[in-house]
């Protein structure tokens, strides 16, 4: 069943890397969602995969463009997340100067997709499980808007839609 509106965010354990050595990010550490939406109005949004062309050459660079927008209606943190690991995922936010205005959280074991209901078998691409492409509002914990994308389209979850929404 996918997540609905006026439910609460299900609790899963993401992957985050805030820094960097030398050649690659440093070791992400744990995100628990339960704790890190606590008192909070959140935007997530999710999409298939990093370094993927309509992820890399419009999801993610709207949602940058549009933190300071987002931010002015009270939103206090945007998410990406994916089903990447924790390296991947920061280094993609580097590529893009996503971080620190954009969190970029893995969910490398598709946890986090599943239990929103928003898992998508790509295999027959060679992608495996993903996450559907889609973005939310989350406040206290509890979704208050959500756009989820019909197969392979980008339509409803970018962050100009988004934002008149709020």
């Amino acid at each position: 069943m996918t997540i609905a509106i006026g439910t609460p965010l299900p609790d899963a354990t993401l992957h985050e890397s805030k820094g960097f050595a030398e050649a690659c990010p440093l070791n992400p550490e744990p995100v628990k969602v339960a704790d890190a939406v606590k008192g909070k109005r959140i935007v997530i949004f999710g999409l298939p995969g990093a370094f993927t062309p309509t992820c890399s050459a419009q999801h993610l660079p709207g949602f940058v463009e549009q933190r300071a927008a987002l931010a002015a209606k009270g939103v206090d943190e945007v998410w990406c997340v994916s089903v990447n690991d924790g390296y991947v995922m920061a280094a993609w936010g580097q590529s893009h100067a996503a971080q620190p205005a954009v969190r970029m959280l893995g969910d490398g074991s598709a946890e986090f997709a599943r239990k929103l209901g928003l898992d998508v078998d790509l295999s027959r691409f060679g992608m495996g499980v993903r996450m559907a492409r889609f973005s939310m509002v989350v406040d206290q914990g509890v979704v208050t808007r959500l756009n989820v994308e019909k197969g392979g389209e980008f339509a409803v979850s970018d962050a100009a839609t988004l934002l008149k929404q709020l």
